[in-house]
């Protein structure tokens, strides 16, 4: 028998068999995921450092290749480098992973502990070395190998909020990778895979919806970093100029999840490292999805991402390039339908239509805030408002300051006004607007009308007024 079959079978038996064992202990130990009601929908305390069982069936089948398979010493002497450059910086990740599954620890601490898993990686050797076909310099080369380390470690932890999601999206990663080991012939990457792929699908056995056990974080974040490891082997092995499109697609889910969230967070001014119910399998539930359907769709859209992948890896360079346009085509109308409203709200400011109008307003304030800085008396100030309010199409206008009254009359009417807005300028004066309410008041009214009071409470302040006291209120009415 082929050693690799061996160390397939032997550690999908591992696991098989060390996952209820490790459930088990983990329950009596109390070391459970809690339901909450928000973003922890099971219905009963499940354990949750099922990466254990996965660590140790791997680590445990390939000592078994190593003694006991006929050349199974040679076999990884062979492949020594590849392993070193893996394995020592995964054990970092895990226990990481491990004592924020036991103990919790900080965002910065934990970002710590996975930044000296990558950066050891990277100096053992799992690094990109061609861009574009080419040979790069190690100042752009290891950089980049160490922040996608980070963001493949990261990703699949992200995902990991269905049953069975992180560990299903993981084998598919895992298996495409093993076939285009395979087709490469890379024997070293297969030897680092098959195990791998191997434990997933014992371990998703007891994983799958209802789970019975959970990753944990030492499970999520050593398979996203084995992962994002076998990724840059796989593409040091690409002669193509788009060498590592292939890895990125297998892996685009968990990547594309991470991304949306960064987005999303920052386009609603929340903490970047905040929890929230936006991601992916979220937003699937959300749409009225069964958690099993949800998590069967997304393996769905890992299938065709892990042929895209392969076959982006065999077909011909001249037709890479089309088959990454209908790769994105794909990833932008699946982000659509699911209706983030941060993304559609962001595309309809980036139209042209709003963008100049944006552009527009933003400029029309700045030149209403030089013109009242260019005043440099009450009067001169008031020519601008009158201005101001003549272009925004109020009907009158009038201010009262520090013992001063002005009153304007902008539009002459049949009708009285029956719309009306007083700004209180601290406690010396006001500033009264009125117009007629069937006129479409313009987007910027309430900006510009903050403009104009912000510039005479900050600049017009009496001498008798002291700093403490209120800068004053808006109040609006109905003169009807």
């Amino acid at each position: 028998m082929r050693p690799e079959i061996t160390l397939g079978l032997s550690s999908f038996a591992l696991c098989l068999i060390s996952t209820p064992v490790c459930r088990g202990i983990s329950l009596r130990l109390g070391i459970v995921d809690r339901p909450d009601g928000t973003r922890k929908l099971h219905t009963s305390p499940v354990p949750r450092v099922g990466g254990i069982a996965i660590a140790f069936s791997y680590a445990m089948a390939l000592t078994l290749l190593l003694f006991f398979a006929p050349n199974g010493m040679s076999m990884l002497l062979r492949h020594k480098a590849l392993l070193l450059a893996v394995l020592p910086p995964a054990c970092i990740i895990f226990v990481t992973g491990l004592i924020d599954d036991l103990a919790g620890l900080k965002p910065l601490a934990k970002l710590a502990g996975q930044a000296v898993g990558a950066a050891l990686a990277v100096a053992l050797g799992a690094r990109i070395t061609l861009i574009a076909g080419s040979p790069v310099s190690p100042w752009i080369t290891l950089p980049l190998s160490f922040f996608w380390l980070l963001a493949c470690t990261n990703a699949l932890n992200l995902i990991d909020g269905l049953d069975g999601l992180a560990t299903g999206v993981g084998l598919f990663a895992t298996l495409t990778t093993v076939l285009a080991a395979i087709l490469q012939g890379n024997s070293g990457l297969i030897v680092a895979t098959v195990p791998l792929a191997c434990c997933l699908l014992a371990f998703l056995v007891y994983n799958f919806h209802p789970a019975s056990v959970f990753l944990g974080d030492c499970g999520s974040l050593t398979i996203g970093f084995l992962l994002g490891s076998f990724a840059l082997v796989w593409s040091q092995r690409s002669p193509t100029l788009l060498g590592m499109t292939a890895p990125l697609m297998v892996l685009a889910l968990p990547l594309l999840d991470v991304g949306l969230a960064i987005g999303r967070r920052y386009l609603s001014s929340r903490p970047v490292f905040g929890a929230d119910r936006g991601h992916i399998h979220h937003r699937l539930l959300a749409l009225g999805f069964a958690p099993r359907d949800a998590a069967l769709i997304l393996y769905g859209v890992c299938g065709v991402a892990a042929v895209l992948s392969l076959l982006q890896s065999v077909i011909a360079e001249r037709f890479q390039g089309l088959l990454l346009i209908v790769f994105c085509c794909l990833v932008l109308l699946g982000v659509k339908r699911l209706g983030y409203v941060e993304f559609s709200t962001a595309w309809k400011l980036l139209s042209q239509r709003a963008f100049l109008r944006g552009m527009q307003e933003t400029m029309y304030l700045d030149r209403l805030a030089a013109s009242l800085d260019a005043a440099d008396s009450l009067d001169a100030c008031w020519e601008v408002i009158c201005a101001m309010c003549g272009e925004l199409q109020f009907v009158s206008v009038e201010m009262e300051y520090d013992g001063q009254s002005y009153a304007g009359v902008l539009q002459i009417a049949e009708e009285e006004p029956d719309w009306a807005m007083t700004l209180t300028l601290g406690s010396q004066g006001m500033l009264r607007i009125t117009r007629h309410s069937e006129i479409k008041s313009p987007s910027l009214m309430m900006l510009a009308l903050h403009t104009v009071r912000e510039h005479l409470c900050g600049r017009l302040t009496p001498a008798n007024e002291t700093a403490s006291e209120p800068e004053g209120q808006l109040v609006a009415s109905s003169v009807a």
